[in-house]
């Protein structure tokens, strides 16, 4: 029987062992799509107690462990609780996380989780109701350092680049402070979701597009002034360093008009009247091809999120918000028109490199083959990118399929890699999570016989995926 999370932790082979720990182990990490808080870093933030940093609180925190304690049965204010750190709530929510452990076997965040708490807090025991207390101590002790911010997780986790995700009309202000400062080793650079300007349909479209020209300095009366203002933006965000963008879509959408037609729409969505679905999609077309373009003259790379559906339990989306735990997975395809939104770009000369990420991991296949179509006259590799199994498919299971899918149709070799997509601090862990499956699926494909055992090009397909690939694609 294996110890509990050791060393080769995941890593099934004498093969993977080696190349974890000699080529991916050590490997800066760069983050290259998260949801932390760039004010945090700063102002160089310290965490309240490990259950604020690790849970989170109010309405900003770690939705998949909330997911499990509401599945326990827990109160709603002792799963997300205030917000504000109290030892004595806070230890009764760790507690609560304690039992869910125990029942979560076979779930991802149980194994996140006991990887946090070795590397953070030096922790080797698994939590459960036994070692709450224990546990809940030595990592308040931990976190109680001096020197225990967010700057020290950071450059302990040997972070070389972070991008964040942040509005359009965004003033950047922690950024800039960052970068006047000069004391993080780390690069901490926007990354542009331009989402509220691209949902007409939803409510409070037209006071956001307000938002938005006050930002630009544009009064957006009409899809022109919409389009200079956005350009505007652009050229904000590209002077503080910014080469990535990214879309959270429920679907692909592929529905074209003309500029009138679109127009229209759009003082529609000014006056607050209702938009259809049919609306919608060719406003959202229209803006993602515009986008599309811009991003390709600026040399940026653009994500597409896409396949969630989103605030299902109303009462509690009312009571909480978007983003704590009420979303799943959405089984409308859009290969159709996600090859339609390449190719008319592509048509153009106008296709920016992209990275495809689908929430359903039955789309993995049509991903990897509707990339494939879209790979020449770019002279870069993968121009068009699988991204990495995301969200609910984070999982060992789902890291293995996507990166089976992508090996089977397209070059594995040029991925590039993981990313954190979180909340957390402390979830940089993930990486290693991710390396590790990696590697062990490589190990198995040498030992099964079916690569070989090539010393140097395991090397760099390892490296690269971990770590080189990413820093190229993106142009770090």
């Amino acid at each position: 029987m294996k110890a509990f999370m050791d060393k080769d932790f995941l890593l099934s082979n004498e093969t993977a062992k080696r190349l974890y720990h000699e080529y991916a182990e050590d490997l800066p990490i760069i983050d290259y799509h998260c949801h932390i808080p760039p004010k945090d870093i700063a102002l160089n933030s310290r965490f309240g107690n490990v259950t604020q940093a690790l849970l989170g609180g109010g309405n900003y925190g770690d939705h998949y462990i909330w997911r499990l304690l509401r599945a326990c049965g827990f109160p709603e204010e002792e799963v997300t609780g205030d917000g504000v750190a109290d030892l004595e709530k806070d230890r009764l929510r760790f507690h609560h996380l304690a039992e869910a452990m125990e029942r979560a076997i076979g779930n991802p965040v149980y194994q996140w989780l006991h990887l946090e708490l070795q590397r953070y807090f030096g922790v080797t025991k698994p939590l459960n109701r036994d070692t709450a207390d224990e546990i809940f101590d030595a990592c308040n002790a931990v976190l109680s350092a001096p020197d225990m911010n967010v700057r020290k997780v950071i450059a302990d986790s040997n972070v070389d680049v972070i991008c964040t995700t942040d509005d359009p009309a965004d003033t950047l202000e922690w950024h800039k402070m960052i970068a006047e400062e000069g004391a993080l080793k780390a690069k901490v650079l926007p990354a542009m979701r331009p989402d509220k300007a691209m949902n007409v349909e939803k409510e409070g479209f037209a006071e956001y597009i307000k938002v938005l020209g006050d930002a630009a300095g544009i009064e957006i009366k009409c899809i022109n002034c919409l389009k200079n203002a956005m350009k505007k933006r652009m050229d904000f965000f590209g002077e503080m360093g910014c080469s990535v963008t990214d879309h959270g879509l429920d679907y692909v959408p592929f529905r074209p008009a003309t500029d009138e037609e679109v127009n229209a729409i759009f003082q529609k969505g000014l006056r607050g009247e209702a938009v259809t679905d049919e609306e919608a999609e060719a406003f959202k077309t229209w803006m993602m091809l515009f986008l599309g373009r811009e991003y390709a003259e600026r040399g940026w790379v653009m994500q597409l999120h896409y396949g969630a559906i989103r605030n299902n339990n109303t009462k509690m989306y009312r009571l909480k918000g978007p983003d704590t735990g009420f979303d799943a997975i959405s089984d409308r395809l859009s290969g159709t028109a996600l090859a339609r939104l390449l190719d008319a770009l592509a048509v153009e000369g106008k296709l920016p490199k992209t990275i495809v990420y689908s929430l359903n991991p039955n789309d993995n296949a049509m991903i990897t083959t509707v990339m494939s179509c879209f790979q020449v006259g770019y002279g870069d590799r993968n121009h068009v990118q699988h991204g990495s199994a995301w969200w609910f498919n984070d999982t060992k299971p789902g890291m293995e399929q996507q990166i089976t899918n992508l090996a089977n149709e397209s070059v594995l070799g040029n991925f590039v890699g993981m990313l954190t997509d979180s909340r957390s601090f402390f979830s940089y862990a993930r990486h290693e999570y991710f390396r590790r499956v990696l590697c062990n699926v490589l190990g198995t494909w040498v030992e099964n016989g079916e690569y070989p055992d090539d010393e140097r090009a395991l090397r760099e397909i390892v490296r690269g995926v971990c770590y080189y690939n990413a820093k190229e694609y993106f142009g770090f």
